[in-house]
């Protein structure tokens, strides 16, 4: 056994441990994209693949100022007090371009974060949303390894992160707000269809009756995403950061919709999906990668781009140049291994 292959088991022996110290170098490992940590990363993977625990996975969006990072470090502490090991992940494509909010949010958990049973990290700067996702699933893993039986998930930006969540968790949570009238606004078609469970946050002080208002509309729309009389109709419920409010009755729905898969076959099928996407994912993510850093690629990349730009080359032309100038200088490591 190398030198290398020693450290990544004994770091991989640590993580089972419960080391917080060595999940956050575990984590650094998988998140990064040089190739010789690549091939570490795996070997750890591969190391604590049949420790996994049943953890449950959930995912938790929701509108701007719906308060998720204060929702999340209520519910984490809760759940921490009732004997649950708690990890939080945050997916935030945005924050290449914009340096993300991913430190605010991290304040707003403050509580959550100076409990030994909390383990919160934020995802890495990607350059696109599928690096954030890999390294966010590989996370999961090993936060799980490491005996943390509630993984909490939350979406810090907006649009497809939604979809990656969604496709990495068991229960889909979106939290939302009273907004005098206008609640429904901004609320995608799309995220309702992803939705397992609604909760009305902000629910106390003069906003409560509003929230129950909101709630009782949401409910009233949810009704109309399907027309099936059979279909599951997540339940929308009212909560509060603040007072506490209807936490205990939104984590029951969540253990309740975890029974509902199980019990149907539901939750096996789910993850043996998501498995399957992500293996696709992977390798769309490496072909991507790949044909970026063929040096004929890049040769070719700036006047490809100023052409289609001007108008004198279709797109569809373009790709078709990059594609041959990449199948005729495939990477080294792939002509070895066929």
């Amino acid at each position: 056994m190398s030198p290398n292959q020693r450290g990544v088991e004994e770091l991989a022996s640590q993580v089972l441990a419960g080391s917080r110290r060595h999940l956050a170098r575990a984590i650094t490992l998988v998140e990064s994209t040089r190739a010789e940590d690549r091939t570490q990363a795996r070997q750890l993977l591969r190391s604590i693949r049949d420790h996994q625990t049943e953890a449950v996975r959930v995912g938790v969006t929701g509108v701007p100022g719906a308060g998720k990072s204060t929702f999340i470090d209520a519910l984490g502490v809760r759940l921490i007090d009732q004997g649950h090991k708690v990890a939080v992940l945050a997916v935030d494509p945005s924050s290449t371009r914009t340096g993300g909010s991913i430190l605010g949010d991290r304040t707003r958990m403050g509580a959550l974060a100076a409990l030994d049973g909390a383990f919160i990290r934020p995802s890495p700067s990607g350059n696109h949303l599928g690096g954030v996702a890999r390294a966010t699933r590989e996370t999961m893993l090993l936060a799980e390894a490491a005996g943390y039986d509630v993984v909490l998930v939350e979406t810090v930006g907006v649009g497809q992160s939604e979809v990656a969540v969604a496709g990495m968790v068991d229960t889909f949570l979106l939290v939302t707000l009273a907004r005098a009238g206008d609640q429904l606004q901004g609320i995608k078609r799309g995220i309702l269809e992803m939705a397992d469970i609604i909760t009305v946050n902000k629910a106390d002080g003069d906003n409560e009756a509003a929230s129950r208002v909101a709630a009782r509309e949401l409910r009233t729309a949810m009704k109309l995403i399907t027309s099936d009389p059979n279909a599951r109709r997540p339940p929308v419920l009212t909560s509060s950061s603040y007072t506490g409010l209807g936490l205990d009755e939104l984590w029951q729905a969540v253990l309740e919709h975890r029974a509902y898969l199980e019990s149907s076959g539901g939750l096996a099928r789910r993850r043996a999906l998501q498995q399957r996407d992500w293996m696709w994912a992977l390798i769309d993510d490496e072909l991507i990668e790949s044909v970026r850093q063929i040096s004929q690629v890049k040769q070719l990349r700036g006047q490809l781009e100023a052409e289609v730009m001007a108008g004198s080359l279709s797109a569809v032309e373009a790709s078709q140049t990059v594609l041959e100038t990449f199948a005729r200088h495939l990477p080294e490591r792939w002509i070895e291994t066929t």
